[in-house]
């Protein structure tokens, strides 16, 4: 084994220009692990309370003005074909200056596209209509 002491001319110390990375790796995983350790600590803390779904039958009144739409997008109110958006806007508008403004609950077949939907639901909100519902079937419990 040898060691080396000074140069051989006799020159002192060269200058090494490397940077020595050694210390700074050490302080990243240092830093890594109290990250990793303190994390799920810091997420605990925040309690949060989450919604609780509640699912109420509906109650149908006579009042309800219910619009349905098919597969092919097309819509009714209460059994009558409307050609278009305009022609439900008329009759919205019409329900919506009622004293209480009745709601609307809109039927929509699986199968529908959710444009036709959109467009029921933007005339519904043109029309100035406060509550607008959608009725589903209860999925099996089988």
């Amino acid at each position: 084994m040898s060691m080396s002491v000074g140069s051989d001319s006799g020159d002192e110390d060269t200058v090494v220009s490397e940077i020595n990375t050694t210390p700074l790796v050490d302080v990243m995983l240092v830093l890594l692990i109290i990250f990793l350790i303190t994390s799920p600590v810091v997420l605990k803390l925040q309690r949060i309370k989450l919604p609780v779904e509640t699912n109420q039958v509906a109650k149908t009144t006579p009042e309800d003005v219910n619009i349905v739409v098919n597969k092919d997008g097309e819509m009714y109110w209460n059994q009558k074909h409307l050609a278009n958006t305009d022609e439900l806007f008329e009759f919205l508008k019409k329900e919506a200056v009622k004293v209480p403004q009745p709601e609307v609950k809109v039927r929509g077949d699986q199968e529908t596209r959710y444009e036709a939907i959109g467009k029921v639901l933007y005339t519904a909100q043109r029309a100035a209509i406060q509550k607008v519902g959608f009725i589903t079937e209860l999925p099996d419990k089988g």
